[in-house]
């Protein structure tokens, strides 16, 4: 199941003036979005990319919460949503892990990857989680600096974790009852300057 988790609704995005919003990817809007998640996938992430039926597969599984930003002003001709970016977190009892986070090319730099970090780490205190855990690539400096200023911190290391490159991954952590201020954090655009930003740290059962 997915469960009924909080969206997030935000003015614009970033300097471009547009109207946006988060929403939660459920059965309802799924059929058009889960393509073009499918598409942003294969463009961020190449050979090691979620493919659409690992995508709907994830969606479809227990216990996770997944989430688009959506550009509301893209298509109003169409009246299609066009996502931006997309995010998702499994979570158990008193832990949530990131499973993934996305930004398509054209709207990175845009503090979009904030936005949804923030989204993801709001609901998983809703429900109850006590920390939040992810993975991300050794050598990926941008999206450690941002992972750091939402206050996560290393815990291990994750030798070949990212296939098939075969990267190395640390894992990190973050005491979600310690994050109570978001609204304040300073802007982490400035932390968001290359795409390697957006490469999302997958779960392992995803890596087999």
């Amino acid at each position: 199941m997915i469960v009924d988790i909080t969206c997030s609704k935000y003015p614009a995005c970033a300097s471009n003036k547009k109207s946006c919003a988060i929403e939660k990817i459920d059965s309802a809007n799924s059929a058009t979005i889960v393509s073009q998640i499918a598409k942003i996938e294969a463009d961020l992430f190449g050979s090691g990319c979620w493919n659409k039926n690992m995508i709907l597969q994830e969606l479809q599984a227990p216990m996770r919460a997944y989430y688009a930003y959506i550009d509301e002003n893209a298509n109003t001709d169409t009246n299609t949503d066009t996502v931006a970016g997309y995010a998702g977190f499994w979570f158990d009892g008193d832990d949530a892990q990131i499973m993934t986070i996305g930004v398509a090319k054209e709207y990175q730099k845009q503090g979009i990857a904030s936005n949804l970090l923030k989204t993801m780490i709001e609901n998983a205190k809703s429900i109850g989680a006590k920390r939040m855990l992810l993975e991300v690539k050794v050598n990926n400096n941008p999206a450690l600096k941002l992972y750091k200023k939402f206050g996560f911190t290393k815990m291990g290391l994750r030798k070949r974790y990212y296939m098939p490159e075969g990267i190395d991954a640390y894992t990190m952590c973050a005491q979600i009852e310690d994050l109570d201020d978001l609204e304040n954090l300073e802007s982490s655009k400035s932390l968001e300057e290359s795409s390697e930003a957006y490469n999302s740290a997958k779960s392992e059962e995803n890596n087999d």
